[in-house]
């Protein structure tokens, strides 16, 4: 294959992942001029390349519309490694929320954020931007805090060099900071995130460690600020990750 064919296709396989990635939470059908306009492509390549999707079930049409297509979902099942370890995960957040009334989180970093597998919300915590499937800065979040502080240091450093941008008015953007933060999660076995994501929400989380010591996922738990007492609640998070990480290694 030549260089030509191969930079083709290669710009091929990015505009199919942008046209997938243009759907938000809460979409249902997106016309091709909406796709067109949130993907920057031309309306006629739009439609090229929604063809090629819909031949093969990515996306299913609906009248002139069209929506993302079973087949990304049975993709999405395949992902064997993180279905384990929600299925693995879910009693124990499960025990979690009921003995808190929080919400828990179950998350991976991937980059410089972490991916939310799973959350339970709870009946008396606060409505809060994450989601299953969605994304979040790493450095923002306890969870994100719990992982990168049992992960090596060159990740570390990657999320770091990145940029730690502000998300909130409490957000740690210094990066020494974050690292003393990080040499007491690893001391303590649990990190902390107070109004640093949402104003008026705090966090704790605690690592999932494989047997190595390094992080694969972390759990946490998110509650208001004048409701949730994270030095009542860490000990909980930290057995329940724990517990969590013995299970996987068995």
């Amino acid at each position: 294959m030549c260089p030509a064919e191969r930079n083709d296709e290669g710009a091929t396989a990015a505009r199919l992942a942008r046209l997938l990635t243009a759907f938000r939470p809460g979409d249902d059908a997106l016309g091709v001029s909406e796709l067109a306009r949130r993907t920057g492509l031309p309306k006629s390549s739009t439609h090229r390349l929604i063809g090629h999707l819909a031949g093969q079930g990515l996306l299913e049409r609906d009248g002139t519309a069209v929506r993302l297509g079973l087949r990304l979902f049975e993709i999405g099942q395949l992902a064997v490694r993180q279905r384990g370890l929600v299925d693995a995960a879910r009693p124990y957040l499960a025990d979690l929320r009921e003995a808190t009334h929080n919400t828990v989180h179950l998350a991976i970093l991937e980059g410089t954020e972490v991916v939310y597998l799973d959350v339970l919300r709870g009946p008396d915590a606060p409505l809060l931007p994450s989601r299953t499937g969605g994304r979040f800065p790493a450095h923002a979040t306890a969870v994100g805090k719990a992982i990168l502080a049992f992960s090596p240091d060159d990740l570390v450093e990657q999320v770091i060099a990145a940029g730690l941008g502000r998300i909130s008015p409490r957000t740690i953007t210094a990066p020494g900071l974050l690292r003393r933060q990080l040499a007491k999660a690893r001391a303590d076995g649990v990190a902390y995130e107070r109004e640093e994501s949402v104003p008026g929400v705090v966090c704790v989380a605690g690592p999932v460690l494989d047997a190595n010591g390094i992080a694969v996922a972390g759990i946490s738990l998110s509650g208001w600020t004048n409701r949730m007492g994270t030095a009542r609640i860490g000990p909980a998070v930290r057995t329940t990750s724990l517990a969590l990480s013995r299970t996987l290694r068995a």
